[in-house]
């Protein structure tokens, strides 16, 4: 038979199972493009297996799922401290070095990551209902990501966090407060020798679509899921042309968008925070405005 070319993490395969092998996303389902170009991915089926290697990741569960990675001699993961659920005694399990620590107390992120070291076990749940989603990195490839949303990678992926630059001001007197969208920073994975796993958790479906060369699409800021290196992002402001008292009184309607433009792939979530609607927006980083 010829290799079966999965439509969500794009690694080809033999189609000897019933899902992929890379990503675990199922064989047998049908083409679910919507008119306006977005795909939901699957979710991973229960007991679904994921190979990386010589080691497995397994997929238990559905409502809240598991990761269950059977690992190999010298092979390892890591994650955050608050996802390990059990692990076997054979697995030794560290304290990864993070650079930066004070920054990232102050931004909200994880403090504390460990690694995972074969041979043996491991078992990592996020204790939230959602999705697992595997992305398979081809050596050289880098995405990002939205805070908070990573769950674990294998140890031949580098980490890196940085500022998001998506960012407006508001003003009430002599008090000015920033406001950041899809967070004060973001997450970066890139596969430095050979190809690498990593698996996000994210609440509700996922969605993907594939951005042309400046192919402009905006979504809501906060249901960002991940996105590839090459794709740009920006804000975009709407205005609703509407007069009343929340006008006269300083506060005016507004929509924040998020601007993504290709090249590249985009992934989001159903679920999202409701962008704050507070004062007037004074200053922001670079962005389009639309007023209508």
């Amino acid at each position: 038979m010829a290799p079966y070319v999965c439509r969500f993490c794009r690694t080809s395969s033999e189609p000897t199972g019933t899902s992929c092998p890379s990503c675990g996303a199922p064989l047998d389902v049908r083409d679910v493009t919507s008119d306006s170009g977005w795909e939901e991915q699957p979710a991973v089926r229960d007991m679904a297996k994921i190979n990386f290697g010589g080691s497995t990741c397994q997929i238990e569960g559905t409502t809240v799922p598991v990761a269950d990675f059977g690992l190999r001699d010298h092979d390892g993961i890591f994650f955050s401290h608050h996802s390990v659920l059990w692990a076997d005694p054979s697995v030794t399990m560290d304290a990864m070095a993070m650079a930066g620590g004070w920054n990232r107390v102050r931004a909200g992120l994880p403090l504390v990551m460990l690694t995972a070291q074969g041979p043996g076990h491991v078992a990592l749940s996020e204790d939230t209902p959602g999705e697992v989603v595997a992305i398979p990195l081809r050596a050289g490839q880098e995405i990002v990501v939205r805070e908070h949303r990573f769950f674990a990678a294998t140890s031949n992926v580098n980490y890196g966090w940085r500022q998001s630059g998506i960012w407006y001001t508001t003003q009430s007197g002599n008090d000015q407060e920033y406001h950041y969208p899809i967070g004060y920073n973001v997450d970066s994975f890139r596969a430095a020798s050979g190809n690498g796993l990593l698996l996000l958790h994210a609440p509700g479906n996922v969605f993907i679509r594939d951005l042309a060369p400046n192919q402009p699409i905006c979504i809501q800021p906060t249901s960002l899921l991940y996105k590839d290196v090459s794709v740009g992002m920006a804000l975009h402001l709407e205005y609703p042309n509407a007069a009343g008292s929340a006008w006269r009184s300083g506060y005016s309607y507004r929509q924040v968008w998020l601007r993504l433009w290709g090249p590249g792939r985009v992934a989001v979530q159903s679920v999202y925070e409701r962008p704050e609607e507070s004062l007037a927006i004074t200053s922001s980083s670079q962005a389009t405005v639309t007023r209508w």
